[in-house]
């Protein structure tokens, strides 16, 4: 028996066994939905689209823009719902109107009733100047005020967009760089690794800010693009999952898929066998 190997094969094992440890005896990241991966069908039918998500075993959700336009009494409805089913509302995605003062009322009161503490930025309209993404920044950050006393925060969700540089910068360094260490920078990997950028490398860079994560892929042929699976595309998810628990401060995972060959519950539902079979 060679010695050398046999020693490497048992450091090799160890190492293995403490990783696992390690990872066992940290927090468990709940997994959601962002539900608009299930538009058409939550357009349809809220509660039974909310109790199929829960039956797979999803454990949170995130609501997109139209929430927005609920009344306070079918919020509570949902709340209501959501908590029969043992899930939670992990954040939600906001259109402009939200980030306005009169907005951000409202959206600060469906979120309270919601238990969201995350009012988090859709995407922007378009901005082709440094000064414009450093104004947005600033305007978010002023709002940031009115947030935090609630115990609630703000944030961005990227796109493609916001990693193309303009006058040598990328706007998402813009962002990240103009507001508060407590604003969500929300990643999209998909959106990250479609635009050629590295989602590890940003996570490592902003430590504590990546607190919520698109699990959306992407796959570099033309004819997949984002329709391609969750944990079948380009996106190293063992990586950037070690990187999101180790530096990135990530309080949930939410997969997301804008479409595939499968119906989407049927899509969310792979996705989330894939999600455990990678993340365990």
């Amino acid at each position: 028996m060679n010695y050398t190997n046999s020693r490497t094969r048992r450091e090799f094992l160890a190492m293995s066994a403490s990783v696992l440890a390690a990872r066992a005896s940290t927090k468990k990241i709940p997994v959601g939905l962002e539900l608009y991966s299930v538009r058409d069908e939550l357009t349809r039918d809220l509660p039974g689209t909310l109790t199929e998500v829960a039956k797979m075993g999803y454990q949170a959700v995130e609501f997109y823009a139209p929430y927005f336009q609920w009344s306070v009494a079918q919020t509570k409805q949902v709340r209501k719902h959501l908590d029969s089913l043992g899930m939670f509302c992990s954040s939600t995605h906001n259109g402009e109107e939200s980030f306005t003062p009169e907005g951000l009322k409202k959206a600060v009161e469906l979120n309270q009733i919601l238990g969201s503490k995350y009012v988090l930025m859709a995407g922007s309209g378009p901005i082709n100047t440094l000064s414009g993404w450093k104004a947005l920044g600033e305007r978010i950050t002023k709002l940031m005020g009115k947030l935090t006393p609630l115990g609630m925060s703000s944030g961005f969700h990227n796109h493609e967009t916001e990693w193309q540089p303009i006058e040598g910068k990328r706007p998402m360094d813009v962002l990240a760089a103009t507001t508060p260490k407590e604003f969500v920078l929300q990643l999209d990997v998909g959106s990250c690794v479609a635009a050629g950028q590295d989602p590890v490398e940003w996570i490592t860079a902003n430590p504590g800010r990546i607190k919520s994560i698109h699990c959306k892929d992407w796959a570099h042929w033309p004819w997949h693009g984002y329709r391609v699976l969750f944990g079948e595309g380009s996106c190293p998810w063992p990586k950037i999952f070690e990187a999101a628990e180790r530096v990135g401060g990530v309080e949930c995972y939410l997969i997301e898929q804008e479409g595939s060959h499968y119906t989407p519950f049927e899509t969310a539902r792979r996705c989330l066998a894939t999600y455990r079979r990678l993340h365990g």
